[in-house]
């Protein structure tokens, strides 16, 4: 998860960027560099690895300057070297990028056919001269950065340092956090406020679509229609906590508004996305072709999302799934298949119940797999390879990120197992792929639901009981809804299979009982229409989560719909889940429950 700093400041910088950079380690990365601005001249060091290879490039051949930025890359667009390192140059423009450019081949060979020669393997590069074209039509710098801010498709932040302009760094924002730390006669950027700490405690966190010109003494803040406007100052206590709530009521709300880029980092850590195809599953120790079936283990919401990978692996991969909760599954003593594949789902890596699946899979002879948030936790340390998930440090109790993460990685593994088994070819992987990158842009439209939601969510905090039904990968997203609901707002709530309503729950609907309906426009949606028109004849209220599509066929008039964009099928689980968080997330609020800490709970069950 890369890492941004900048600061436009009254003393050198560089040596303040890599120890401001230190502080983002834990984001994860894979190579690092700094530019600065010495009497007008752009310069930079890079280097892969580790911060301590850049510090030995700096000591070797120090950088002066007073403005720089800096930047933890962890690879998406091309491999880890120094090449593909940032901050990247174009002319008289530098700049480092966190996200995805969804945008990037088009826009790229717009700028070839321009003259502009490309020197690295990134999306981020096609930015860089984005701004320098428009640098080159006669724009100011700032005018010059909004122009190319407004070409870009996907989630991205950026800092932009410019040749001559010893007193300005441009900042913009669009879905990965960037924070504006206020110092005296010097003021700073960064990813989240834990860079900044060493630095100040002042700090105004830019918004979706903000952008933001820095100078040593002020900034200014516009938004996307380049509209001035103001953002508050906070203090942040980033110097004290790993991590801090930014300008987000709880932990919860800021990791469900950390989704698109998590998810963007997770997917580019197991696609390959220009090459469109799945990376990395030659260095298993197994081959999805040689198996037979997969069994998974997981607790809670880790074992939801490993019933939504049922669906993926056995439709995609033709390859058989059991699925066990880990606490039952620790107990039963099942037969194991010599060299089979075991999947144990975890977030922080440390569930008691799950470990000991796992060392009884390995007492079995099977290979172990890891779906793991913590690379250094013990189930990551005593499994024969680790996915690892990309969602950063999860404070909240109630999972959000971690659950999406965990579907990003599942679905890749499923995309490529399938290809493994030749059961799809390289044509139908690049579209699997291509639908996947999609991911982040459309988490982020669905975050502008969130006030929407809110609103229908007043309703949920009077009542005792709420059902959730869902088909296919939403049947797991409804019992995943139905969790949450529980967790954050002590509401009973429960999940089904649309289909099982009329044997048994169907009894529980009266004008009393909330239904919510997962169920975007797909070859299965009538079926659930019928079940949703049997709970509008019991006088149950509906709120439906669909598309227009699904809105238009409906027809319930009566219902509460929350409407998300039309999108592909594999990752309507990943993106369907974000409006089921918010709805309980708004619920509990309006309740006045503790958020963050439920009572009863824990963030990892490390004991039976």
């Amino acid at each position: 998860m890369c890492g941004i700093v900048g600061i436009v400041g009254n003393r050198p910088v560089a040596p303040l960027m890599v120890d401001a950079l230190k502080r983002l380690e834990y984001r994860g990365y894979d190579s690092a560099g700094v530019a600065t601005l010495d009497e007008g001249v752009l310069g930079r060091r890079r280097a892969e690895g580790k911060l301590v290879n850049l510090q030995s490039r700096l000591d070797e051949n120090p950088l002066a300057g007073t403005i720089g930025i800096g930047h933890t890359r962890w690879a998406t667009h091309g491999v880890p070297n120094e090449t593909n390192a940032h901050p990247h140059f174009s002319n008289d423009v530098a700049l480092v990028h966190n996200g995805i450019i969804e945008n990037f081949r088009e826009l790229r060979e717009e700028l070839i056919e321009d003259g502009y020669e490309f020197t690295s393997q990134t999306d981020t590069e096609v930015v860089a001269h984005l701004v320098s074209r428009e640098l080159n039509s006669g724009k100011s710098p700032p005018e010059a950065a909004f122009a190319a801010i407004k070409r870009l498709e996907g989630a991205f932040a950026l800092a932009i340092l410019f040749k001559n302009e010893d007193n300005l760094i441009v900042a913009a924002r669009n879905g990965p956090p960037l924070a504006i730390g206020h110092g005296e006669g010097e003021m700073y950027l960064g990813s989240d406020a834990i860079a900044l700490a060493p630095f100040t405690n002042v700090i105004t966190y830019l918004e979706d679509g903000d952008w933001a010109t820095i100078h040593r003494d002020d900034m200014q803040i516009f938004n996307e229609n380049g509209a001035r406007v103001e953002r508050a100052k906070q203090l942040s206590v980033g110097s004290t906590l790993m991590v801090d709530k930014g300008n987000h009521r709880h932990f919860m709300s800021k990791e469900i508004f950390e989704q698109p880029e998590v998810i963007g980092h997770t997917l580019s850590h197991f696609l390959d996305f220009s090459e469109q195809r799945v990376s990395g599953l030659d260095k298993a120790p197994f081959d999805f072709k040689e198996l037979d079936r997969i069994n998974i283990t997981a607790c809670g919401t880790a074992y939801y999302a490993g019933l939504v990978s049922k669906y993926w692996f056995e439709k995609l991969a033709r390859l058989p799934v059991d699925i066990d909760v880990a606490s039952e599954f620790r107990y039963r003593e099942a037969p194991m298949k010599k060299d089979g594949l075991s999947l144990f789902i975890t977030q922080s890596g440390e569930t008691a119940d799950t470990l000991a699946g796992l060392r009884y899979c390995k007492q079995q002879g099977q290979h172990i797999g890891a779906i793991v948030n913590v690379k250094e936790s013990t189930i990551a340390r005593e499994s024969d390879v680790v996915f690892q998930t990309l969602a950063g440090p999860e404070i909240g109790v109630a999972s959000t990120k971690a659950f999406t993460c965990q579907l990003s990685t599942l679905a890749c593994l499923a995309v490529g197992a399938a290809r493994q088994r030749g059961t799809i070819d390289a044509t139908r992987e690049a579209q699997l792929v291509r639908e996947l990158s999609e991911a982040p842009r459309y988490a982020s439209q669905a975050l502008k639901l969130w006030d929407e939601i809110a609103v229908i969510a007043r309703d949920l905090q009077n009542v005792d009981h709420v059902l959730y039904l869902g088909r296919d990968t939403n049947f797991p997203l409804a019992m995943e809804g139905a969790l949450k609901l529980k967790e954050i707002s002590y509401i009973h709530a429960e999940g089904y299979a649309a289909g099982e309503l009329k044997h048994g729950p169907i009894a529980l609907i009266d004008e009393t009982m909330p239904v919510v309906v997962i169920a975007p426009y797909d070859s299965i949606f009538e079926k659930t229409v019928s079940n949703m028109q049997e709970v509008a004849a019991r006088g149950g209220k509906i709120i439906l989560i669909t598309d227009q599509k699904g809105a238009n066929a409906a027809g319930m008039d009566d219902a509460k719909v929350i409407i998300l964009p039309e999108m592909p099928a594999i990752i309507t689980p990943i993106i369907y889940a974000l409006p089921v968080q918010m709805l309980a997330y708004h619920t509990a609020v309006h309740m006045g429950t503790d958020v963050d800490q439920p009572r009863n709970l824990a963030k990892s069950v490390t004991v039976e």
